[in-house]
């Protein structure tokens, strides 16, 4: 069979079925999954898997679902590997998603019904150009959508099911591996490598029908600590600082024109403080340093270490401890040596009847920390847009290209070993 006259896709389906399991992950939980309610959707992902005869889809006790598809020839392959994440984004509800099918979209404004002050302009989703007799699926207006990453999970899930109804198209041995807490930095913190076994793997996260991202930014997270001095304020002339305006001046001492996500593009780096808290006698600032150049996060951070000292400086008594934490590395620092998984992706989509474009991200996958742990992992689209907002949207047929890139991977493995 021809992949590409596959016609029963049923990704549209698994789509709809999973954006209403809620699956919001929370940054502050110390639990592993960092919410229970992931698991809700990972269960039905294994009933699935092992519906189409996968028989050792399972979900461990941490959240992670582990499946292989059997090789079906004689060839020595390698083994790869799909992997998404099941969570969605703490910046916007996941509760009750209403998943709407705007069938034929030809450029009007998609105004959403339960809060029709949502509304997806063709002027603002300039992707949307090339959408025009495709399908767009969006929430209602109240939540996101999910297509971030339950998109990657539905057309991992579809590929799994045509290979395993077709054993006519060739692959080695495949895995399966679905994460949680992918949004809030931990996605595979606890991921068995020695259980997954794969040589090579891809993320199916990114976002517009055709891309593949080899280069994400490097990241550090810093927390700034201030000790000030707390004084009843009836009796403090001369003896109190106050920590909070130490913090607040440290933040009006950052660049205004230059190292912060608002006014940064392309591969330029930033210094962007997430959360501040504290008391007059204790406060932090959180901060996520990004630059392409791994070694410009440390120039980033010592501009950032000497604005604290400089405020300091004008603050006697107070005093401040630094605290850099690595998060993850430019994947691209791996995949230059590894250059045969992004070619077979780039393969792979091409034979899906689209043109590549391979980019780099301003931000991270689980592809990042996973290349650094030995499985070297490029990120594919999954067709998702306006991720982590009530604007969030995907194509029907986007993600269509998205189940044909993994089969023709999945192919071209066997073909070209």
């Amino acid at each position: 069979m021809e992949i590409n006259d596959i016609q029963n896709f049923q990704v549209a389906e698994n789509f709809i079925k999973y954006v209403q399991i809620d699956t919001q992950s929370d940054v502050e939980s110390s639990t592993v999954p960092s919410t229970e309610k992931q698991k809700d959707l990972s269960k039905v992902l294994v009933a699935e898997l092992q519906a189409i005869g996968i028989k050792d889809a399972h979900l461990d006790d941490l959240g992670y679902v582990y499946a292989t598809i059997p090789s079906n020839t004689e060839k020595d392959v390698p083994v790869i590997c799909f992997c998404s994440h099941v969570d969605t984004s703490p910046d916007s509800s996941g509760t009750d998603v209403k998943p709407l099918i705007h069938q034929n979209y030809q450029g009007q404004d998609l105004v959403l019904p339960d809060d029709e002050k949502i509304i997806i302009r063709l002027t603002d989703h300039p992707d949307l150009k090339e959408q025009f007799g495709n399908d767009i699926i969006t929430a209602s207006g109240k939540t996101l959508l999910g297509a971030d990453d339950k998109a990657g999970v539905a057309e991992i899930m579809d590929a799994a099911r045509i290979l395993m109804l077709n054993p006519e198209i060739k692959h080695g041995e495949i895995k399966i591996l679905f994460t949680p807490d992918e949004e809030i930095g931990r996605g595979v913190d606890h991921v068995d490598l020695k259980k997954l076994s794969a040589e090579y793997a891809y993320t199916m996260d990114g976002e517009r029908a055709g891309t593949i991202e080899d280069e994400t930014f490097s990241a550090d997270g810093v927390k700034v600590k201030i000790d000030g001095i707390s004084i009843h304020p009836g009796y403090a002339k001369g003896k109190m600082v106050n920590a909070i305006k130490v913090a607040s001046a440290i933040i009006d001492h950052l660049p205004k024109e230059r190292l912060s996500p608002e006014t940064t593009y392309a591969k330029e780096g930033f210094v962007h403080p997430t959360n501040i808290e504290g008391s007059v006698e204790e406060a932090s600032i959180s901060f996520i340093i990004r630059d392409h150049d791994t070694k410009k996060l440390a120039e980033h951070e010592a501009e950032l270490e000497n604005i604290v000292r400089t405020v300091l400086s004008k603050y006697p008594g107070a005093s401040y401890t630094f605290e850099v934490t690595e998060q993850y590395r430019n994947m691209k620092e791996i995949l230059d040596h590894h250059s045969k998984v992004v070619e077979i992706a780039m393969m792979g989509i091409e034979r899906a009847g689209m043109k590549v474009e391979k980019r780099s991200i301003r931000g991270g996958t689980d592809g990042s920390r996973l290349s650094f742990m030995g499985l070297p992992c490029p990120n594919i689209f999954a067709g998702g847009h306006a991720f982590h907002g009530k604007q969030e949207w995907v194509s029907i047929q986007d993600m269509q290209k998205a189940v044909l890139t993994i089969l023709h991977i999945s192919a071209l493995w066997e073909e070209l070993s």
